[in-house]
């Protein structure tokens, strides 16, 4: 019998407290995006390009 609900992904929930002009940057970024990424995406988009650019340095 399948289970059903969410598949085991490798990951974890991470609650990062911002203060509200971050935010509003974070969300002016979002628009920017032609797929308007909701915030936990928009964080992982920008930890990915610092990554990239951290490894290449």
């Amino acid at each position: 019998m399948k289970k059903i609900g969410r598949p085991k992904v490798d990951s974890e929930a991470v609650m990062v407290r911002m203060p509200r002009e971050m935010i509003d940057m974070l969300d002016d970024a979002r628009r920017n995006e032609a797929d308007l990424p909701t915030r936990p995406e928009m964080i992982r988009r920008i930890l990915a390009a610092w990554a990239d650019q951290t490894k290449s340095s």
